[in-house]
């Protein structure tokens, strides 16, 4: 009898297990929509301040992230508990956000003169340069902003992650989201003290002396990541940019009773039309956002300089 029981509470937890591990994937998959532009976001951050800080900067901010999840895991999961029907209005939140923040990179040239963005520039350059400035200072303000952009981000993947557990037990909604905040913090910033450290890992490369074939080829190799890098920052960028379109457009079709049910014939005869459903519909609501935004802006008092 007691081996039977046993054997039925090792059953059960492997269901569990075997689900939450499921659901784990799929909600992996809805939150990586926002991992490129998280990457390339942390990665520029980390832009001007000196190559041996660059790893103390980075744990710094991944530190500010765990921190981060640790006040929005719980936060997202009382809201899940107590009031479910908020998780719908958020998701939409966040969907409307994401496709703001694309459509805004869009649109960057036309809100931002080519003039403003050459003295910010400058400004920065003229900052590290000079060493009447207080480079602590400046390395500290490039953590919190950085942490507060990761707040916002980690926001968005915690509902999503929320958003595709809803219908589970409290229990699972606990574990995948916990999985989901743990594995994309190390996950991102990973990756990100590894992008940051490129270039100079293809500059160590590049001086390796020698005249063998192998060390040829290590210097053949560094050249490529050096000149390569910033081509991967682009490519993040671009990517995390198109993302955002379709996870947010996704977002707000499945919230939408009519774009949801246009959605799902396109379904079942094409994997690229729903795609370019939820893109356009990311993009049209990202617009509406950046437009909506700019006006109300002009009519906010500007702090003064």
């Amino acid at each position: 009898m007691a081996a039977g029981s046993l054997l039925a509470l090792l059953d059960d937890i492997a269901t569990m297990l075997d689900d939450v591990s499921v659901m784990t994937k799929v909600a992996a998959k809805k939150t990586a929509g926002v991992l490129g532009d998280d990457l390339a976001l942390n990665a520029q951050q980390v832009t001007g301040v000196d190559a041996s800080r660059e790893i103390p900067v980075v744990w710094a901010v991944a530190k500010g992230s765990f921190i981060n999840k640790l006040i929005l895991v719980p936060a997202a999961l009382a809201i899940s508990y107590f009031i479910p029907w908020l998780i719908t209005p958020l998701l939409m939140i966040g969907g409307a956000y994401l496709c703001f923040e694309g459509a805004e990179k869009l649109v960057h040239k036309f809100l931002h003169s080519k003039q403003e963005d050459a003295a910010h520039e400058k400004e920065l350059a003229q900052a590290v340069a000079d060493t009447k400035i207080d480079l602590v200072a400046l390395e500290k303000d490039k953590i919190k902003g950085a942490i507060r952009t990761d707040f916002i981000l980690s926001a968005e993947i915690i509902v999503i992650a929320l958003g595709t557990v809803a219908t589970a037990t409290f229990t699972k909604q606990v574990t995948v989201v916990s999985l989901i905040a743990i594995v994309m913090t190390v996950g991102v910033y990973g990756l990100v003290a590894g992008i940051v450290k490129l270039d100079d890992l293809g500059l160590y490369m590049m001086m390796r002396k020698g005249k063998s074939a192998f060390k040829q080829i290590i210097r053949k190799v560094g050249n490529w990541l050096l000149n390569a890098t910033p081509y991967l920052m682009r490519f993040l960028s671009i990517a995390g940019t198109a993302a955002m379109f379709l996870v947010g457009g996704s977002i707000i079709g499945h919230g939408i009773p009519a774009l949801h049910h246009l959605a799902e014939p396109l379904k079942e005869t094409s994997f690229i039309l729903p795609m370019l459903l939820d893109a356009v519909v990311g993009l049209a609501v990202g617009i509406i956002c950046v437009v909506v935004f700019t006006l109300v802006s002009k009519f906010l008092p500007k702090k003064a300089h």
